[in-house]
């Protein structure tokens, strides 16, 4: 159930299936919850501006039921993901959402 998104503009990533292993473990860890339930999305390429430039940047969504740690999360995130694209942190974006379980489906049904 906890979802991260994570949309750049740079198009040349060296091993993406890394940085997805990563960022999956690391949820999984931020949020206490299984990793066989953790989803990761890259989208790379994305056009986008930041601070009125074009020079790269990244926009990350986190989604869970619960066991959002903002805090945490962005300083751990921030850094993966500076450390694996070389954007640096200032110029990546995370937005949270806290979803209700009856707001979340899988496997034929929701979590609520």
């Amino acid at each position: 159930m906890p979802l991260i998104n994570v949309k750049t503009s740079i198009s040349n990533l060296e091993r993406p299936e890394l940085l997805l292993q990563k960022l999956s473990n690391e949820l999984s860890v931020l949020t206490g919850k299984p990793e066989q339930f953790v989803m990761t999305l890259l989208q790379t390429k994305v056009p986008m501006t930041f601070a009125g430039t074009t020079e790269p940047c990244c926009y990350v969504e986190i989604k869970s039921i619960g066991s959002i740690d903002s805090s945490k999360m962005t300083a751990a995130f921030c850094k993966l993901i500076e450390k694996a694209t070389a954007i640096p942190s200032q110029r990546i974006y995370i937005g949270f959402e806290d979803v209700s379980a009856n707001s979340w489906g899988w496997n034929g049904r929701t979590f609520g």
